[in-house]
């Protein structure tokens, strides 16, 4: 059931967003932790799980952002941030205290909070072993 759901929203939200060449200047981060807290604050039901569509949303953005960000803190000192302990209710409760709090900023706000506030682990990594400038 979240499977099918998921993918509709995937696919759903690629229909609506706007293609690279629409955009005046260069895309950096797009997706639900982009948009504006004073307009996500409302739609949020920490209680409801993934059942609620938009919380789902969250939930996968903030997985995805989080899982580049390790990469990212990987690459800088071999240390990362271990988030088994982020299930949906944590995430979608963070954020949701967050933009409540600061309707003025973006959800992207309170994941950067989160991953400066965490505990940094040691990993067994290899710096400069992602080559993404090919």
């Amino acid at each position: 059931m979240i499977g099918r759901t998921f993918v509709a929203l995937v696919l759903a939200a690629a229909v609506v967003a706007p293609t690279a060449q629409s955009m005046a200047e260069p895309l950096v981060t797009q997706g639900i932790g982009s948009s504006s807290c004073a307009k996500l604050a409302a739609d949020l039901k920490p209680g409801e799980g993934l059942q609620n569509p938009v919380n789902l949303m969250l939930y996968a953005w903030v997985q995805g952002y989080l899982s580049a960000a390790n990469v990212a803190l990987l690459e800088q000192d071999g240390k990362h941030v271990d988030l088994g302990t982020l299930d949906e209710s944590k995430v979608v409760g963070m954020v949701a205290s967050y933009c409540k709090a600061n309707p003025e900023h973006k959800p992207m706000a309170a994941v950067d909070d989160f991953i400066r506030k965490a505990t940094k682990l040691r990993a067994k990594w290899d710096v400069g072993t992602v080559n993404w400038n090919g």
